[in-house]
């Protein structure tokens, strides 16, 4: 008999599992920021080595997730019925999370990985996950024909692509969804190399794109709505954590504070008598 635990990803989508774990982790702590306990029948159950899969960082991790989390919610806030589509879906666990009974979802990812997510979720009426690499366009009719306005969000995605491959698909869907939203985290150049040493010693993949100035993006027909850091989140979701969040995580600029930016896009309106 087949073993139904055992996982054979690409080294890419390997890396799906330091925000899985990350996530776990800190719903443990005593005091957790976010709670997941879908990721956490998730690690229980599936057979890996997490011992290759450190979480030393996980507080970085963590407010990626959580800003990202915050800006969904907050499309949802306007628009409850609206489609969330989001690329290279690893097992992430977002719907469960944000899930207000009326949006639309798609997660979208590699056939390895979308065979993985299977064993954990389930296609329902408004979630159901598409077998598609973000490159292609054959997944993007049927995200139309969902109700927009559309949100796309990528976690940990967009670093592992080309230049040309990311800032493709960004003016594709710039193009093809105006007015919608796009989120994902972006990295300069100098962490390009700190990744790559972690990823030589435990022989995952390296990124290849790298953004100093999140705002040089506009050119691929998007507007910058907000950007922060781990260290500095949006406002709004500042607010909410915890006092010693608030204070200590500034603290850490001089370290982490230009590690990572965490964008908020919207792809530039239709113009006026373009058809739809």
């Amino acid at each position: 008999m087949p073993d139904e635990t055992k996982v054979e990803l690409g080294k890419v989508q390997q890396t799906l599992f330091f925000p899985l774990l990350a996530r776990v982790r800190e719903s443990q702590s005593k005091r957790p920021l976010l709670r997941d306990p879908k990721a956490a029948d998730i690690v229980r159950t599936v057979g890996i080595d997490f011992s290759t899969y450190p979480t030393p960082m996980r507080i970085l991790v963590v407010i990626r997730t959580l800003t990202l989390d915050w800006w969904v919610r907050q499309f949802l806030a306007e628009y409850p019925a609206g489609t969330v589509v989001e690329l290279g879906a690893g097992l992430n666990t977002r719907f469960e999370r944000i899930d207000n009974g009326s949006v639309h979802w798609i997660d979208l990812d590699l056939p390895d990985t979308i065979e993985l997510r299977r064993r954990f979720f389930t296609d329902t009426d408004r979630r159901r996950m598409l077998t598609a690499s973000l490159l292609d366009e054959d997944w993007i009719p049927e995200v139309e024909a969902l109700p927009g306005p559309y949100f796309f969000v990528a976690d940990g995605v967009l670093p592992y692509l080309t230049e040309d491959e990311v800032t493709g698909t960004l003016a594709r869907l710039a193009a093809r969804f105006p007015g919608g939203k796009l989120a994902f985290d972006s990295y300069p150049r100098v962490a390009l190399e700190w990744e790559h040493k972690m990823a030589a010693k435990r022989d995952l993949a390296f990124w290849q794109w790298s953004c100093d100035d999140p705002r040089t993006l506009e050119r691929y027909g998007l507007r910058l709505l907000e950007s922060g850091t781990t260290t500095r989140p949006p406002a709004g979701l500042r607010a909410t954590l915890p006092a010693q969040y608030r204070y200590l995580l500034p603290l850490a600029d001089p370290i982490f504070g230009r590690g990572v930016s965490l964008n908020l896009f919207q792809a530039a309106p239709e113009a006026p008598g373009q058809a739809s």
